[in-house]
């Protein structure tokens, strides 16, 4: 593809979307209904909903309360916002980093703090244990993978930034990839019982409707019949099997079509089932916008690559292992779009479940939503194609700044090595080493602590995101912790603690729509930087007076709530 075809990108996008909302329904009961998953976002929009519908609240104390909570929801998406634009103005720097040398041999690490109110809001909201397991996963990946395999490459030459980028890129993440793979099939085989619960639950619903007794079951468990949820999979397999299809034919792999067709349409539906509960799980734990959809797709392209290897590749000439690379990358894309939507939906159901939604009414509204995505995104992802490329796509290199797209290069070179064999397993390997230590300590730790634990999950997510998505989540897991021991200590602990729940929402909302307003901004102007006022000699200063004013920032607010709970104020900071 030199572009994104308008009608084969919609349907992989509206077909995998109808099944991310179909797989999300039963997973539903185990993931969100039976589960105390955290779901930061799911949470942060319950709140703001409660809090905007507690004006009808009828005790003078719950009014009051709720008017502290607006307040902590508005000032905290308020600022939020405001931070995050005065930071495209350059006048503050985004993110306080350093990478530097250790030793003689050539050895770099590094870290890089995000100064997002949105990531510190999550980290108050994902915990303590978690917070410390993307630490521990952070401190394996840069404090022992970028510094062993760039005193390996030993090159004293390449600047360190640019060298710990590329260690981190080409070796660490594929360690972080084997920790995930293995904490996730863990997780998978936790969650057969309560997924199996929740099948079982679903079919208890559906013989209760068909015996007359729909009407005893409370509207919060009132999910899309188990029977049209199977119906509706069923039907949508037959269009991506004509995908399939087409695009093996258009590939050149047309005399392979029936292994093919058939080999995919069973890949998909198994293999999207089992990343959606593993993205769910991790959407719950660290939030959507957090979840590593990419770590799981490296097991996903793997998979697909490594059965194109044995059931097609003997028998096609060498010169089909470009049309194999890219028949792998469709099915992985279909994959993909089950898994992000029900990655998301878990969310929305969470979300649902805190305000006492019905589920099957969000699950035909999500239905709509995912085909209303779906003509939508061909054109955007065209427009953003037009105006800057991507790095390694066809006329990329006749842009002046094409995007890097990092997990879709990775996820390419994947499939490319596996089919080609020259990939380098042993760093899988090793992840999946790791991986299987970190289970280890935490089933210790369960049996013999009461409150530490450290999930897998999250510290393969340590290892595989950049420090630029991990540190400031820790930074806000460690700041809540210290908040609610402080909270502990007030008149109003349990309110003072909703309080910081409802601020720590508004950062995450406050930022997600600005951020939306930015983007456009930035799409429609074609400058990568269109508010900035200073150039980049400004920047060490910018990266101060932000890492500072961040800091402070964060102190009064948890100050200001604080005072709040307490019910010394309910003025605006």
């Amino acid at each position: 593809w030199t572009e994104f075809p308008f009608w084969t990108s919609f349907w992989i996008c509206a077909l995998g979307g109808i099944l991310g909302v179909m797989y999300s329904i039963p997973l539903r009961r185990a993931l969100v209904t039976n589960s105390d998953l955290p779901y930061p976002e799911g949470v942060a929009c319950a709140e703001v909903l409660k809090v905007g519908s507690s004006g009808d609240s009828k005790h003078a104390s719950e009014i009051e309360h709720g008017r502290a909570g607006l307040l902590a929801v508005l000032w905290g998406s308020i600022v939020a916002a405001v931070f995050a634009v005065v930071v495209q103005t350059q006048l503050l720097a985004g993110d306080v980093a350093q990478t530097f040398r250790i030793g003689k041999r050539g050895a770099v690490s590094g870290y890089d703090f995000f100064l997002s109110f949105a990531l510190l809001g999550i980290g108050h909201l994902v915990g303590l244990s978690v917070g410390i397991a993307m630490l521990i996963g952070a401190l394996i990946g840069w404090g022992w993978g970028v510094p062993h395999y760039s005193a390996i490459a030993g090159d004293v030459t390449t600047a360190a930034a640019q060298l710990a980028q590329s260690t981190w890129s080409h070796k660490v993440r594929f360690i972080g990839a084997g920790a995930i793979g293995v904490s996730a099939i863990w997780t998978l085989l936790k969650l057969v019982k309560p997924v199996a619960s929740g099948l079982a639950g679903a079919m208890a619903a559906s013989r209760a409707r068909k015996a007359g007794k729909g009407d005893t079951l409370p509207i919060t468990e009132r999910d899309i019949p188990i029977g049209i949820v199977g119906l509706l999979t069923l039907v949508c397999m037959l269009p991506i099997g004509w995908l399939l299809g087409y695009f093996g034919t258009a590939s050149g792999l047309g005399a392979h079509l029936p292994t093919l067709v058939i080999g995919g349409v069973v890949y998909i539906v198994l293999m999207s089932f089992f990343v959606s509960a593993v993205c769910g799980y991790m959407a719950g734990l660290i939030g959507s916008s957090n979840s590593p959809l990419s770590g799981i797709g490296i097991l996903v392209v793997i998979g697909a690559a490594l059965l194109l290897v044995v059931g097609v590749k003997p028998y096609v000439g060498p010169e089909a292992s470009k049309s194999l690379m890219a028949f792998a990358l469709f099915t992985t894309a279909v994959v993909f779009n089950v898994a992000a939507i029900a990655n998301n939906n878990l969310q929305d159901l969470k979300t649902g479940q805190l305000v006492h939604a019905t589920p099957w009414r969000q699950q035909v509204a999500l239905i709509f939503g995912v085909i209303a995505g779906a003509f939508v995104i061909p054109p955007v992802l065209d427009l953003v194609n037009h105006a800057y490329g991507f790095v390694g796509a066809p006329g990329a290199e006749l842009r002046p700044h094409p995007l890097p797209a990092p997990q879709a290069g990775l996820i390419s070179s994947l499939a490319q090595g596996v089919i080609a064999a020259d990939i380098d397993w042993s760093l899988i390997r090793i992840g999946g080493l790791i991986g299987i230590g970190i289970i280890l300590l935490d089933e210790i730790l369960a049996r013999t602590t009461k409150h530490m634990r450290v999930p897998p999950l999250a510290v393969g997510l340590g290892i595989y995101l950049p420090t630029q998505s991990t540190l400031m989540i820790v930074v806000g897991a460690i700041a809540g912790w210290f908040f609610e021991k402080r909270a502990d200590r007030s008149p109003k602990p349990e309110a003072t603690k909703q309080l910081g729940v409802l601020l720590a929402s508004g950062l995450i909302v406050g930022e997600g729509i600005i951020g939306v307003v930015i983007s456009a901004i930035i799409v429609f102007s074609g400058k990568d930087a269109p508010l900035a006022l200073v150039g980049p000699g400004f920047e060490l200063a910018g990266r101060i007076i932000g890492g500072v004013t961040f800091a402070v920032i964060a102190f009064l607010l948890y100050r200001w709530i604080l005072r709040m709970g307490a019910g010394r104020t309910t003025r605006s900071a």
